[in-house]
């Protein structure tokens, strides 16, 4: 809606320019002319520059504002003090060019020209010393600061940066409990785009779908009572945007964030476009044990495999082992050794024999790295 406003600005602005211009011109030049005509013709050359200096305008804001959030707070708050400071030094460094014994002709050409000028060296001069001296300056307000930032000089600390959720992470059901392990840090940003969809996927007709909806509810619920310093709903929208996905990696760059989904593809998009990304389902599959050839573990065979004699059972994780002459034990946990293990798109899978040292008990299979 700002976009819009602004370059409808920029368009009327020239418009009115064009058109009212034709009078800034000798009576010689528009002599005979078609004044009306004229004006209909500058006018649209108005209309036209206004959009495009209006875009260019626009790009530049949404530049300058990306740029401003990914900057830290302490550096966004030492340069603020130093431009100010610097902008302060040039008002009264102006004192003397007021006072100089010159003619009102040539102070009205050297009075603006000096401001400008002053304005623009000493408010560099002042976000370059704040750079510098910030620190410092920051030790004042908060003696523990020194430390801080000599970890952050050696590189030994490293602020947690937002995370982004999307929907897909929200109903997976296992965020809850990362954040509460302690592996995930930063903020929690959930933006006002996917409450929407996460509504409208709780009020579908089909109830498999519904529940899913609920159920990331149910999650946002937790999370927003369980941790609220950390919890954010980001009001920002992007309506030139027409998909979620296309929302979620704008809103990432800006507040200049990590997006958390299980959805592959977007995670693939993002970093097509330079955006972090953290992906449950990878970091699940990162989390299996390993299992290499001559480890023993227990398994329940559940089904029979696809070749014959093959039995098939499941490890807590999901992963899927295909025993050798595992059929004739279908029901039963047994003890197996590890042949081979393979990594396919579906995830992992092991091949193992029967042990034959001996069986397993009958209780729940434990897994052995």
């Amino acid at each position: 809606m700002l976009d819009a406003l602004l370059i409808t600005i920029f368009m009327l602005a020239g418009a009115g320019l064009g058109f009212y211009g034709l009078d800034l011109l000798p009576p010689a030049v528009t002599q005979g002319a078609n004044i009306e005509g004229a004006r209909i013709v500058t006018s649209g050359f108005g209309v036209l520059a206004g959009l495009v200096l209006g875009s260019i305008v626009r790009w530049s804001y949404r530049r300058f504002e990306a740029n401003v959030r990914s900057l830290p707070p302490d550096v966004l708050i030492t340069r603020s003090v130093g431009l100010v400071i610097g902008l302060v030094i040039a008002n009264l460094a102006m004192a003397p060019v007021y006072l100089l014994p010159l003619p009102q002709e040539l102070n009205n050409f050297i009075e603006p020209l000096a401001s400008v000028f002053f304005s623009l060296a000493f408010a560099y001069l002042g976000v370059s010393l704040a750079d510098t001296h910030g620190p410092s300056l920051l030790r004042l307000f908060n003696p523990n600061y020194a430390l801080q930032a000599a970890l952050w000089a050696e590189g030994n600390v490293v602020a947690a940066s937002a995370k982004v959720l999307d929907t897909s992470s929200i109903i997976d059901g296992r965020l809850a409990q990362l954040i509460e392990t302690g592996f995930l840090e930063g903020t929690l940003v959930v933006p006002r785009f996917v409450l929407a969809e996460l509504q409208t996927i709780a009020d579908k007709a089909d109830a498999q779908k519904r529940e899913r909806g609920r159920k990331g509810l149910d999650t946002l619920q937790a999370l927003r009572q369980a941790y609220p310093e950390r919890f954010v709903i980001h009001e920002t929208d992007y309506p030139d945007l027409a998909t979620v996905d296309d929302k979620l990696i704008r809103l990432t760059q800006t507040v200049g964030g990590t997006l958390l989904t299980t959805d592959f593809n977007l995670k693939k998009v993002a970093m097509v476009q330079d955006v972090k990304v953290l992906n449950v389902n990878e970091l699940a599959e990162a989390l299996r044990p390993l299992y290499i050839a001559g480890d023993s573990l227990d398994i329940k065979i559940t089904r029979e495999g696809k070749e014959p004699g093959q039995g098939v059972g499941y490890l807590d994780d999901g992963t899927m082992v295909v025993v050798e002459e595992g059929q004739r034990s279908l029901g039963k946990t047994r003890s197996v050794v590890v042949t081979s293990a393979i990594q396919t798109s579906a995830g992992r899978m092991i091949f193992a024999r029967l042990n034959s040292a001996g069986t397993a008990a009958s209780s729940p299979p434990s897994v052995k790295a």
